[in-house]
């Protein structure tokens, strides 16, 4: 398998470095990364679709080769959905695409997803292990009080979600991924089970993991202490790895009052999932995607199908 052919992306104030695999004719798959993560990540997926997909990954604003742009408005959830925006203009201005997003490349994805900036440029959406932050917050409203059957769930996550709250402090973060951040490698590997040979932590680790706490600072508490409301007809599909030590299952619940067309895959995997079973994720994606387009070849006149 040869190499991605690289190209730069005008944004917003920003310019994106993307990586694009397959045929410019085949469906249009686009993958967002997480944190602290960058394209890299999706290298493994995204060889296995290049086959069959046209197949698009990108360092979101602050990582890998993309610009770092400073302060916190920079990261705000609306300058991320621009950037989005530019990417697929430039890989898919004519033909919605398949979106895929990881961790904060999925609570990032779920922005457009429910909203109307891209109305039907999104033909299908797979999110692993990052929910829409609005969904979380109306969930939370719901569960987390005294005797309702999912509040030890709840519990159990936000102790899991500490991270958070330590990201919100000034100087402490950089301070540990500078000092720390060469062994994150030995962590994937060690208790993710990542393999050791794969592209991945990029050179700009820590640089990329300082510059993008900026995304939970701008993002994370406007959105859950003001949840909007956020329905979608874009198809989903949940991929849920049952052992993320990060995002667990219950974060996804009530995902089905915002969408009719959702279909959930548990997998028995952790947080790096596409790093330790990418044959598996490849598969899920595409079969996905080829159910959404064999929907709008029988039914061109619709842009969402059931599922």
């Amino acid at each position: 398998m040869t190499g991605p052919a690289a190209r730069r992306i005008a944004a917003d104030g920003v310019e994106l470095a993307a990586y694009q695999w397959g045929a410019s004719t085949a469906p249009p798959v686009v993958l967002v990364h997480g944190y602290p993560d960058t394209s890299a990540v999706w290298r493994p997926v995204a060889e296995r679709l290049a086959d069959r997909f046209h197949v698009t990954a990108f360092d979101v604003r602050g990582a890998g080769a993309s610009h770092r742009p400073r302060g916190l408005r920079a990261y705000r959830m609306s300058r991320l959905e621009a950037d989005l925006e530019a990417v697929l203009d430039a890989v898919s201005p004519d033909r919605p695409v398949h979106l895929v997003g990881h961790d904060w490349g999925s609570i990032h994805s779920w922005e457009s997803v429910t909203g109307t900036r891209l109305a039907g440029r999104i033909a299908s959406f797979t999110s692993i292990s990052g929910p829409c932050l609005d969904h979380v917050g109306h969930m939370i409203r719901a569960r987390l009080r005294p005797r309702h059957p999912d509040l030890p769930k709840m519990l159990r996550q936000a102790a899991r979600s500490w991270y958070i709250a330590y990201f919100h402090l000034p100087l402490l973060p950089a301070l540990t991924w500078r000092a720390l951040g060469h062994r994150w490698r030995t962590f994937l590997t060690g208790s993710q089970g990542v393999p050791g040979h794969t592209p991945y932590p990029a050179p700009t680790l820590a640089r990329d993991a300082v510059s993008g706490t900026a995304l939970y600072r701008a993002n994370m508490l406007p959105r859950l202490l003001r949840p909007r409301d956020r329905p979608t007809t874009v198809p989903i599909q949940l991929i849920i790895p049952t052992r993320d030590f990060c995002v667990t299952p219950v974060l996804s619940y009530g995902v089905e009052h915002w969408t009719r067309q959702i279909q959930r895959r548990p997998i028995d995997a952790g947080h790096w999932v596409q790093l330790s079973h990418p044959q598996e994720i490849a598969s899920r994606i595409a079969e996905f995607a080829n159910r959404i387009e064999d929907g709008s070849r029988r039914n061109p006149d619709h842009t969402a199908h059931p599922i």
